[in-house]
């Protein structure tokens, strides 16, 4: 069971101010000093762990420097890919191709996403939390998994209640995909319903001839009287 942190960091003050008085000027503040980033305890082993799985192609540079761009929401624009090539211990003409394949190989073993945008390929980098990642390669049985030091992680994580090792993953729904509206009903003269027209007689056809002019005229007397 973890520890009350405060409890400890008041003790640790304690003794340190018995072993070295006089260093707090010496010291790195997080509260007193802007540009940290939030890792976790477990960083050390989370990284020798993407070590053991990445076949000789060492990645925990290149994670920890993508860790140290974020700003508390796992997510990196990537805009500088030589900045963060150089930073991940890569120089030379090849940095940010060699680069680039640690990335490649940190979105292939699910630990990161990557987006393309303005900056090419590789513009917009999401982390995963590494502890679910790390447990479904050992639920998986990935090749390069160390057994010894999954279960390090393990420890240290129950040790300092870092519950995201051990409890159940709940994957929420997906969202509801809403109904389609019907089509409004259209006012257009095309599609209103008119009642039906009478229908007017058709004019009698004209004559041709001398002899249809006769007998038209001959109905026409007989209809009079």
């Amino acid at each position: 069971m973890a520890k009350d942190g405060s409890t400890i960091a008041k003790k640790q003050l304690l003794q340190r101010e018995q072993l070295w008085p006089g260093a707090e000027p010496w010291l790195w503040h997080r509260k007193a000093n802007k540009g940290f980033a939030t890792i976790p305890k477990t960083m050390p082993l989370i990284l020798q762990i993407m070590d053991d799985l990445s076949n000789g192609k060492p990645l925990s540079a290149t994670y920890l420097g993508l860790w140290c761009e974020t700003w508390d929401n796992s997510m990196v624009n990537v805009s500088k890919h030589q900045e963060m090539a150089h930073a991940a211990g890569f120089t030379g003409q090849r940095a940010v191709y060699t680069w680039s394949g640690r990335m490649q190989l940190l979105q292939s073993l699910n630990f990161i996403d990557i987006k393309p945008g303005r900056s090419g390929a590789i513009s917009h980098v999401i982390l995963w939390n590494p502890h679910r990642v790390i447990r479904f390669h050992h639920e998986k049985k990935t090749p390069g998994l160390v057994e010894a030091n999954y279960n390090a992680l393990l420890e240290r994580a129950i040790d300092i209640g870092a519950n995201d090792m051990i409890d159940q993953v709940v994957v929420p729904p997906p969202a509801p995909v809403p109904p389609t509206p019907s089509p409004p009903l259209s006012t257009t003269p095309s599609a209103m319903v008119l009642p039906p027209q009478p229908i007017a007689p058709a004019p009698p056809a004209m004559p041709t001839t001398l002899e249809e002019l006769g007998n038209m005229n001959t109905d026409n007397l007989t209809s009079r009287s």
